[in-house]
């Protein structure tokens, strides 16, 4: 995924499905800056910083 879809992302109204490794996760937030995005792990409730490109969309 990359930075702007992200952004589309946490910006919609709508819930949409972000994969990390297979699991669903919340993105918190971005740092454009450094391509990273704060995820929080739904499954376990951990929190990951992350390369945008490891993430995926439903």
């Amino acid at each position: 995924m990359d930075i702007k879809k992200a952004n589309e992302i946490v910006e919609s109204l709508g819930v949409i499905d972000v994969n990390y490794k297979g699991n669903p996760v919340w993105i918190e937030s971005i740092n454009e800056g450094t391509n990273e995005i704060q995820i929080k792990d739904l499954n376990t409730d951990k929190h990951f910083t992350v390369n945008a490109a490891e993430l995926s969309e439903n």
